[in-house]
């Protein structure tokens, strides 16, 4: 009764889990009857099949793989059968997405008979023509012959195990093909299986599947990567011991793996001035919120090999860490770049006690340089903001908005307009013409151009963002470049850190791939612009991501996430241009700006 109680209490905590949507593989919840709670925990992993060994002594039916470990409480009626009338009486089970598999480990028809007798006490529960939705019995182990399947009721099924696949088997009273993985591989479930042994078990289960029926395979590997292989191979049932794990794998896997067939070109840098030491005249920093080296790497192999940042070859590696916590958030990370000081989490463009801090376009100013912001976020979001603001919290919207009409920069690209609705005549008056399309911006003549993409969040690549990013890069760049003095511009890529957090693959490809995509257009802009200095990082890395496999002819990756927030690794730099090997090192994510900015004292003057 205890283990009842305890098993109804997880199988309740569990049961959301049951109503799973359609899902494309099912699982064998290998022995069990060895789980701390048998039965309800298989159940509430959604388990299709679920192996119970079974021992007949005086007339009882025990469970247990061997004599020695019987004990008198465990029977398949205790353990099984009850259980299962008891989800069906909570209204917890309405139609049976599960079989037992009952393993018999003593005389096969002596056992059978009892289990018959046993499991007939549950007729209202049993499959049947008139209950096709009821409990299906599938006998493995000791087996009567087949010629004397059909003696057993219409709820008994039987486990075949052998190669051999004819037509005269009596295929109506089996339920499942079962064979040792080890008949066809060695494998062990890290790596990769070895192609020839794939390949066999491939054919044995087309040939099982030719006769209508599924297949499993048991002293199999248990691993993600196992999983995944059977899943590709078609196995109808995945054998486990850890059924909460495999389903919380697979019925994400199809989300975790991303792959298109659009793909961008990648330009050739000529080289010209990279790494050279020459003048250094305008500045493009590029952000990529939440971009990480697997992120980089995901985008890498779905766009067939290439990107343009791989053709880069000034890198380093950045240190994140905020003043007040190991792991940063935006606001700090980007306050580090905007300053060259280290900020508690939170804060924008201020020190540690509140204090403001000069920014890049603040102290640029002084040097004759145009300064702009473009960002898919909204542009009172963490990283653009500390290029404009003074603030001790980044959730201040109002507040963080009212610095924008007094700030140094003489473009701003982004969305959000609602946070400045009241502060548009104060932004007119300050000097920025308000574009409204954002295809004028090029040609504009005006002083200084603001321009608000959305009213509130812009949309993702996924729902249709297009080429904005790219527009707005290409637009600003031609747009100081007019203007014929030295400009900085700062471009953030916003919802690869979205894509982290919601640990979405298909996000976090499609918003590398269109970050790509403009760092491609920046580096051509470098070069037909010399003294252009493109510089290439993150804020900091989001979701934990590494990639457990992919594939590189289908241009396909699998992603994996050990967190659903920013993490502490470093994260990568690029840069391109002259000066560009000052970048090179592992480094303090601050220090970027002193890099910055002895290059502008070296070359400009106040």
């Amino acid at each position: 009764m205890k283990n009842l109680k305890k098993g109804l209490l997880v199988c309740l905590f569990l049961f959301p889990v049951l109503l799973f949507a359609q899902q494309d593989f099912k699982l064998h919840s290998h022995n069990d009857y060895l789980r701390n709670v048998p039965f309800w925990e298989a159940f509430g992993a959604g388990a299709a099949s679920i192996e119970v060994d079974v021992i007949l002594q005086n007339g009882n039916l025990m469970v247990a793989h061997e004599a020695e470990t019987i004990k008198p409480e465990l029977t398949l009626r205790s353990l099984y059968l009850e259980p299962i009338q008891k989800a069906v009486d909570l209204g917890m089970i309405n139609a049976f997405g599960f079989h037992l598999l009952i393993d018999s480990k003593t005389e096969a028809y002596s056992t059978l008979e009892a289990i018959v007798k046993e499991v007939a006490d549950f007729e209202g529960i049993l499959f049947s023509p008139q209950n096709p939705k009821g409990l299906k019995l599938i006998v493995s182990g000791n087996r009567p012959k087949a010629e004397d399947y059909s003696k057993y009721p219409e709820w008994v099924f039987f486990d075949y195990q052998s190669k051999t696949l004819t037509a005269d088997l009596p295929w109506k009273k089996i339920g499942i093909v079962s064979l040792s993985f080890r008949q066809f591989s060695v494998w062990n479930g890290k790596g990769r299986i070895v192609e020839s042994e794939k390949l066999q078990l491939e054919e044995f289960v087309a040939a099982v599947h030719s006769f209508q029926k599924p297949v499993r395979f048991w002293a199999a590997p248990d691993s993600k990567s196992a999983w995944k292989a059977f899943y590709d191979m078609g196995v109808d049932f995945i054998n486990t011991d850890q059924p909460a794990m495999a389903q919380s794998y697979l019925s994400t896997l199809s989300r975790n793996i991303f792959s298109t067939d659009s793909r961008h070109e990648v330009y050739q840098p000529t080289f010209a001035t990279d790494g050279k030491v020459a003048p250094v005249k305008n500045i493009i920093l590029m952000i990529g919120d939440g971009n990480g080296l697997a992120q980089i790497s995901a985008g890498l192999f779905v766009n067939g090999g290439k990107l343009n940042l791989a053709q880069l070859k000034n890198l380093g590696l950045i240190k994140t860490q905020a003043a007040d916590d190991f792991t940063t958030d935006s606001a700090a990370g980007a306050t580090a770049f905007a300053t060259g000081k280290k900020t508690n989490n939170r804060a924008l463009s201020v020190d540690t006690s509140g204090k403001p801090l000069s920014n890049l376009p603040e102290i640029l100013a002084e040097y004759n340089f145009n300064s702009g912001i473009i960002t898919t976020d909204q542009l009172t979001g963490a990283t653009p903001a500390s290029f404009y603001a003074h603030h001790s919290e980044r959730d201040d919207l109002d507040q963080i908005a009212s610095y924008l009409p007094n700030s140094k920069l003489d473009l701003f690209i982004g969305g959000g307009r609602n946070s400045f609705a009241d502060k548009i005549d104060a932004i007119q008056a300050s000097g920025f013409e308000m574009l409204g399309n954002l295809d004028d911006l090029a040609l504009s003549k005006a002083d200084r151009i603001g321009y608000f993409s959305s009213i509130g969040s812009n949309p993702s690549m996924e729902k249709g963002r297009g080429d904005f990013l790219i527009k707005s890069a290409m637009g600003a760049s031609a747009f100081f470049k007019s203007k014929n003095q030295p400009f900085f511009l700062m471009i953030e890529s916003a919802m690869i850190d979205s894509g982290g957090h919601a640990n979405s693959t298909s996000t976090i490809v499609t918003e590398v791939l269109d970050f790509d995509r403009t760092v491609g257009e920046m580096v051509q802009f470098a070069d037909k612009n010399p003294g252009t200095l493109l510089i290439i990082t993150a804020d900091h890395e989001t979701g934990g991501v590494s990639i457990p496999q992919g594939n590189r002819e289908k241009g396909e990756v699998e992603l994996a996430f050990h967190s659903d927030d920013h993490t502490g690794i470093l994260v990568p730099i690029f840069a391109y241009g002259p000066h560009s090997d000052d970048f090179m090192g592992i480094y303090e994510n601050n220090e970027v700006f002193e890099k910055v900015l002895g290059l502008v004292k070296k070359y400009h003057s106040k």
